[in-house]
């Protein structure tokens, strides 16, 4: 049994492991959808293995208490690394001014096979957003507003921005810089019922120049194409805040041969229907991560620095900063100079 152990905790196994998990990294990086999650689990685990039998074998580590501390924050940061893998979710969304959050909205979600949280119980609602930005368009703070529930069922405000998240069962929802404008329309059939929705435009500023989209109306083949000019204020000149309530906009409307260009309010007839253009609102792109073990991680790195901190202490404190016979050494070739020079 121990010289199995002794196997297990050699530095050829470490090796391995930290060849394998460099690979697992590199395939992962960017969390694609066809990579597996247990290219990086596997690893891990036998990272995880190495550590645990290199702390049960060797007495340089067991016997010394820095550095047994040291190792087994290391083995637990090991585990904690792979248990946060297997329970994470990394999405992304965009919600409107005025949209209640839904697990429904949330696209391109990535989660570990042991992922269980609590979405369900997830509640808030977009409010208006600001995003200062310096000369030459350097993004600075968002400040993004959104109302949440408390336990009276009132909603509190709260500023939520890029380095700011919003905390809600342990997911946390950070604004990006993907964001934009919406104008709001109503189709009204000529048999059926009117529907009203928005069409999100691409992300501004980003893509000032190529604000357009399209939509077909239901039961029909008529491809409507829209293209929004703005007028923000945008300027690269001097400092500006991106805010909605001081954007408006004309909405251009390409359908067949026809193209209209509509201001807020105004409608006009296609073939197959009447579009109207009621409202311009805003909509704010998030990125969602959940991963309960950052908090322990936290918690044992620090428990790792002291580890090793007391580890070091010990051993310069046990060794004299000279030896004795390096003074002598020292203080006789001093003589012999002296009685050389005559000093």
């Amino acid at each position: 049994m121990f010289s199995w152990l002794s196997r297990l905790s050699s530095l050829k196994f470490t090796l391995a492991g930290m060849i394998l998990l460099g690979i697992g990294a590199g395939l992962s990086y960017g969390n694609p959808v066809d990579i597996s999650v247990w290219v990086l689990i596997v690893p891990l685990a036998l990272l995880a293995i190495n550590l645990a039998a290199a702390i049960l074998t060797n007495p340089r580590i067991n016997r010394q208490p820095g550095l047994l501390i040291f190792h087994i924050c290391l083995f637990t940061t090991v585990v904690l690394a792979g248990v946060g893998r297997l329970t994470h979710l990394d999405a992304h969304m965009e919600l409107a001014l005025g949209q209640e959050f839904h697990q429904n909205l949330m696209l391109e979600v990535r989660k570990g096979p042991w992922h269980s949280g609590n979405l369900d119980k997830v509640a808030f609602t977009q409010g208006r957003y600001t995003v200062d930005y310096a000369v030459g368009l350097r993004r600075g703070l968002t400040h993004n507003e959104v109302f949440v529930p408390d336990t009276a069922g009132r909603l509190v405000s709260q500023d939520v921005g890029d380095d700011r998240p919003l905390v809600i069962e342990r997911y946390r929802f950070y604004t990006t810089f993907n964001k934009g404008f919406s104008p709001i329309l109503t189709w009204m059939p000529d048999q059926g019922q009117p529907i009203t929705g928005r069409i999100n435009m691409p992300a501004y500023p980003l893509y000032d120049y190529k604000q357009d989209n399209r939509w077909t109306p239901p039961g029909t083949n008529e491809e409507i194409k829209f293209w929004l000019q703005l007028d923000t204020g945008l300027t690269m000149e001097e400092d500006w805040v991106l805010d909605g309530r001081n954007a408006t906009a004309v909405l251009i409307v390409t359908s067949e041969d026809q193209r209209i260009e509509l201001k807020l309010g105004e409608q006009t007839r296609l073939e197959h229907g009447v579009l109207r253009y009621d409202d311009l609102t805003t909509w704010m792109g998030y990125r969602v991560f959940y991963d309960p073990t950052i908090q322990w991680l936290f918690f044992v790195t620090v428990a790792g620095v002291f580890g090793l901190s007391h580890f070091f202490w010990v051993k310069l404190n046990l060794q004299p900063w000279m030896d004795e016979d390096e003074v002598d050494v020292d203080e006789s070739a001093e003589q012999v100079v002296s009685k050389k020079t005559g000093v």
